[in-house]
């Protein structure tokens, strides 16, 4: 079969790598892609957040199954748009995708499925806010409404802080239209976790679970990031937890989008808390996790592309997924400034020499290739190096032994990518 993939980041690197080794899939089409991807498939420049773009592509090229990575295109209505082509899409229509398109709509489908999350309120204004900020007390948590790639949270104790990310998002219009509302709610202890699972809007199938690292620097201190490493699986997060939050989060969501006339075909993913009270759901995004997917794909064990291509014809009844035992940790190299201003362009030097060790696998995020010349920095997120283990402290050790042979102007890296996890060895 062909497949289409949409995206061009790291998640979508590691779901390339993934397809391309399927045994259903014949060829491979990526958009637009990116020098690690182009490795492994034909490459479509393309806008990825023009829908009609993305549907004139398919027109042309007719594949089988397109699998849409990022949420941008799935909360636009790519997804919409390709299954009224007669193609079949692994990623939801619009209404639901909105489950991450906005907060809100997310809290209140979690209380029509009775789903554990925290206590919350939505504003516009922002006098109301920050009388509310008050009532709730530190540590506060704020979260722009609409899609802010993953920067649009503040987690911070001091009110002066919280008060200035009120203002961003309701006065200065930072975030523009999705920060025009924010979701002010508790803040949840606990470490967290992610699980993902694929579902064609009925059966569901739980991946392992992941955790990531937001914040920049080590020891969780500095701002929000997209991501800045993972690691899978969660000794923190054993089967008897997993299996807690498939029946009492996926499934039930699952459940209450059919109910509300919008079933979520595709990768339905839940942050959580793992709080002393049992787990809490932090937020629901409409696909994959970026980077816990880079740390999820090496462990699996079963083919990616039949799986998709089930779950997009509605048709996962009967399937099963497996995962591999070793332990798998993420690093993820990024560009001096990230998640502010930072400089691109620059050589990375390393790459054939990780290419060639064992167990690594390094997946492309933000970077660019002029014909033959070097591979070169184009983002913020620029590489994630994915390394397999018997134990996290062999998974950590070929991580970072590799993190440490790839080297540009200005990278930065946080050191304690799944330390936590290796005193569970």
């Amino acid at each position: 079969m062909r497949f289409l993939l949409l995206g061009s980041g790291g998640r979508e690197s590691a779901l390339a790598w993934g397809l391309s080794r399927s045994s259903v899939v014949s060829e491979l089409v990526a958009a637009p892609g990116n020098p690690g991807i182009g490795a492994l498939a034909q490459l479509e420049e393309i806008d990825i957040e023009d829908v009609d773009a993305i549907t004139t592509l398919a027109r042309r090229i007719r594949p089988e199954v397109v699998v849409v990575g990022p949420e941008v295109p799935l909360v636009a209505g790519a997804a919409d748009s390709l299954r009224a082509e007669g193609i079949d899409v692994f990623g939801p229509e619009a209404a639901a995708a909105r489950i991450e398109g906005s907060k809100r709509y997310a809290k209140e489908l979690m209380e029509r499925g009775g789903i554990p999350t925290a206590a919350w309120r939505s504003f516009e204004d922002f006098d109301a806010a920050v009388s509310y900020l008050d009532e709730v007390g530190s540590p506060y948590v704020i979260k722009a409404d609409g899609l802010a790639a993953g920067k649009g949270v503040v987690v911070t104790e001091d009110r002066d802080a919280a008060i200035a990310g009120l203002k961003e998002r309701l006065v200065e219009g930072v975030f523009g239209r999705a920060g025009s509302r924010v979701v002010i709610e508790e803040f949840l202890d606990g470490q967290e976790a992610s699980l993902i699972a694929f579902t064609d809007g009925t059966t569901v199938i739980p991946c392992e679970p992941a955790q990531d690292y937001k914040r920049a620097f080590d020891a969780d201190a500095g701002p929000n990031t997209g991501g800045m490493g993972s690691y899978s699986p969660v000794p923190a997060c054993p089967p008897q937890v997993a299996q807690e939050i498939i029946e009492e989060v996926i499934v039930p969501m699952v459940r209450t989008l059919s109910a509300a006339g919008t079933p979520f075909v595709g990768a339905l993913y839940a942050g959580l808390a793992l709080t002393s009270k049992g787990p809490r759901v932090v937020e629901f995004n409409a696909r994959f996790g970026d980077p816990e997917t880079q740390a999820l794909i090496p462990r699996l064990d079963s083919d990616l592309g039949e799986v998709c291509a089930a779950a997009a014809r509605r048709e996962l009844d009967g399937v099963s997924v497996s995962w591999r035992d070793e332990a798998c940790v993420t690093v993820v190299l990024a560009s001096h400034g990230y998640p502010g201003s930072y400089k691109t362009g620059f050589e990375i030097s390393g790459l054939e020499e990780v290419g060639r060790m064992e167990d690594v696998t390094v997946f492309h995020a933000g970077t660019s290739r002029d014909d033959a010349g070097p591979v070169r920095t184009a983002g913020g997120r620029v590489l994630a190096v994915s390394a397999l283990g018997k134990t996290f402290k062999e998974a950590r050790a070929r991580a970072y032994d590799a993190a440490g042979t790839i080297d540009f102007e200005g990278k930065h890296l946080r050191t304690d990518i799944a330390a936590r996890a290796e005193g569970s060895d």
